[in-house]
């Protein structure tokens, strides 16, 4: 059997075990930028040491996602390596964590999640949870929800499914996911709901809510707040915006309202025999969620031709 270590470099001198993993792969669909800027605020926030190097050369295929090289005057001066690496972080009280973050391979996915699985079982980490943005119709006027999958019930047990049954383009981080459920590990992912109206920009309100759920799940103490004040900016000229346009303004209030009809359908099935005894036709349906997809996936082709 072949030995997947062969595809990272182990650095000496780490003996972690039993840490929570975060991973966050850019690459397919992380609408509103959710995972990545929640990766930024935990560099900014805390010192990273690498753990592990992924062989960048083997996973991605640069002519699909061309590095970038500064080229000044009648020369290349400088060159920006794609990196894909295993960093050690400690959160807010000290706490370890293992952080997997970089581009997501294009190329040889079966021998990504085996190696990351050794991973998970050289250092016996303990739960493994992936942040990602998603696009949604719903309003940015309303709380940020979620979708949570995991690798057992009872691991998303307090959120209830969006979703019942559809078929959705895959990802490394996906299959990183049921293949680590395979070989029983415990695997939990968070795909923040982003207004399909702002799934192109940066939308710091996915990311805040993508780490608070990200601290809920595995107690760790993260800097949800170091994010609040480019919120707060994106916010007012969200707002801004919206005020400009009547026909915003009406795609808004329709968003607030089939919002509130769900939250209401949710909140009630509390009450009954779980989420499907409440009015299943309150939540979107697989075409409709499939339809969002593809305009994320085309919209973002479009933007890299640019």
């Amino acid at each position: 059997m072949r030995d997947h270590a062969d595809l990272y470099e182990l650095q000496p001198g780490f003996d972690i075990r039993g840490a929570v993993m975060l991973v966050v792969l850019d690459g397919f669909v992380d609408a509103g930028s959710t995972g990545k800027q929640a990766a930024s605020a935990l560099f900014d926030a805390y010192s990273a040491e690498v753990v592990a190097t992924f062989d960048i050369d083997r996973l991605l295929d640069y002519r699909s996602r061309r590095p970038e090289m500064t080229f000044v005057e009648n020369a290349y001066t400088d060159y920006t390596p794609p990196k894909l690496n295993l960093y050690l972080m400690h959160d807010d009280e000290g706490t370890p964590f293992l952080l997997l973050y970089g581009l997501e391979p294009d190329t040889e996915w079966e021998a990504f999640t085996a190696a990351v699985r050794r991973l998970v079982e050289h250092f016996s980490v303990s739960l493994t949870v992936g942040m990602h943005g998603i696009p949604m119709s719903v309003p940015h006027t309303r709380p940020a929800t979620v979708t949570a999958h995991a690798t057992r019930p009872e691991l998303v047990a307090a959120h209830s499914p969006w979703i019942g049954r559809v078929e959705v383009p895959s990802s490394a981080a996906a299959l990183l996911e049921y293949r680590l459920g395979e070989a029983g590990h415990d695997v939990i992912g968070f795909g923040v709901h982003v207004p399909s109206y702002l799934a192109q920009s940066e939308y710091p309100r996915a990311a805040i809510a993508a780490l608070s759920y990200v601290a809920g799940a595995t107690g760790l103490a993260l800097p949800v707040q170091s994010l609040e004040e480019s919120a707060k900016g994106t916010d007012a000229e969200i707002d801004e915006q919206v005020a400009a346009s009547e026909e915003v303004q009406r795609v808004v209030s329709n968003l607030e309202r089939q919002y509130d009809d769900i939250m209401t359908a949710r909140q009630a099935s509390d009450n009954a025999d779980g989420l499907l005894a409440g009015d299943e036709t309150a939540l979107p349906t697989a075409d409709e969620l499939g339809a969002e997809l593809e305009r994320y996936l085309a919209e973002r082709e479009r933007g890299s031709e640019g």
